[in-house]
């Protein structure tokens, strides 16, 4: 198999793993927000608590996240589907169409999330196209709401019926 073929197939094999959504922040060295959809998230440790996600060399802020030293982690509550999108697009200003704040760390912290983890970062890691952040987690945040959930290009709230009934 060529090269292509094995990373289309790839691309297939790991859109029909489901994940959550997250939404990573963080600010530039002027001080501007910045923020980009991930759904290459995991956690790493309890102790000291830790997680890790990757960002794409190509990614025009890559800059503010591998050098800033530190990045709030908003897992998406199920009903964010548009916040979703609007962080996944180009070429807008994405705080402009939602509700957040800057937290004690300096962080920007967007509202509504089903959580939010805000870390320093402990370690980067080059891989391949991708740079890996491990982040050690400084604060938690967590609503009373029902995470996102991300399977083939599609994401939403997790359905009732993935939940077993309890007789």
């Amino acid at each position: 198999m060529t090269n292509t073929e094995n990373q289309q197939i790839f691309k297939e094999v790991m859109g029909n793993y489901p994940t959550g959504v997250t939404i990573l922040t963080t600010t530039d060295s002027e001080g501007t927000q910045v923020g980009l959809t991930v759904n290459s998230f995991a956690s790493v440790s309890l102790d000291p608590l830790m997680i890790l996600w990757s960002i794409d060399h190509r990614v025009s802020n890559i800059k503010a996240f591998v050098e800033g030293g530190k990045f709030a982690v908003h897992i998406l509550a199920g009903d964010q589907q548009e916040l979703c999108k609007t962080f996944a697009s180009k070429n807008i200003d994405r705080f402009s169409h939602c509700t957040w704040n800057l937290s004690d760390n300096q962080l920007p912290i967007i509202e509504g999330a089903f959580a939010v983890l805000e870390c320093k970062t402990f370690k980067t890691v080059e891989a391949g196209d991708h740079t890996i952040l491990i982040g050690e987690v400084i604060n938690i945040q967590k609503d009373d709401k029902e995470p996102m959930l991300y399977h083939r290009r599609h994401f939403g709230a997790i359905p009732a019926e993935f939940y077993p009934v309890v007789k």
